[in-house]
């Protein structure tokens, strides 16, 4: 637990320490809120959809949760580059515990930037229905972090170099991104994305943290609690195997 604990301190800290890395990933999200939000509300609104950054700001605080926690695996890449990952994996610790710490880290600076987009979204114009229901959404912010700390870890540990790294995470997570209903209402589309979108672990994350903060669930909020937990957990349990066999 020793190990798990520092290993969380140590990434939150990292995290803070770089003012560049804060700021410049606050520029997408808030950049898709603007035009977006005040692009396609017309539009939105006039299709009978209502207030669009009411449903545009659930969505983009997951996408930069999205992103934040799926990039945190390439600092495996900077550790095993500059020695730093040899020395942790030849201490006397189980690289489970390991994984779990540098996962359960970089979850945290996720919610954390996921957290200031949120306050951000609300002078664009955002109003949680009531804000008693915050502590819920920071659940399932938690859990998609969490989902895709572990998936970046388990990516990061069968790819060597950063460049191939970024290739295949940004493969994965737009297409993630795009079909989890962050963008657009999934109940009317076509079969077939509406076939892709239900077996998207992020639209169960948009759909319940949209659901909390704003309510009108599309899927369940139990279903989304569920597949979202089991769907971190899979993960959870496949990056810790790959973490295990990783070579240094």
């Amino acid at each position: 637990m020793k190990a798990i604990y520092i290993l969380w301190l140590r990434q939150i800290k990292r995290y803070l320490r770089t003012r560049a890395r804060i700021i410049g990933s606050l520029g997408q999200p808030l950049l898709f809120l603007f035009a977006l939000g005040f692009g396609f509300g017309p539009i939105y609104e006039k299709a009978e959809g209502g207030d669009y950054i009411q449903f545009l700001a659930p969505g983009i605080i997951s996408m930069s949760i999205l992103f934040t926690a799926t990039f945190s695996g390439i600092e495996i890449l900077w550790d095993r580059q500059f020695g730093f990952l040899k020395e942790i994996l030849v201490a006397p610790v189980s690289r489970l515990n390991i994984m779990l710490g540098r996962t359960l880290g970089g979850a945290t600076v996720a919610v954390i930037q996921g957290t200031i987009v949120f306050f951000f979204s609300l002078l664009f114009g955002f109003k949680p229905a009531n804000l008693h229901v915050l502590p819920f959404a920071l659940i399932f912010m938690g859990l998609i972090a969490i989902t895709f700390t572990a998936l970046g870890t388990a990516i990061a540990c069968f790819i060597e170099d950063m460049q191939g790294f970024q290739i295949v995470v940004n493969f994965l997570i737009m297409p993630i991104f795009f079909f989890s209903g962050a963008l657009f209402p999934i109940h009317r589309l076509p079969k077939i994305v509406h076939f892709i979108s239900s077996i998207n672990p992020l639209t169960y994350g948009v759909d319940g943290l949209r659901t909390v903060l704003i309510g009108g669930s599309l899927l369940g909020v139990g279903t989304d609690l569920l597949v979202m937990a089991s769907v971190a957990f899979v993960i959870l349990v496949l990056g810790g195997h790959l973490f295990s066999r990783i070579q240094i």
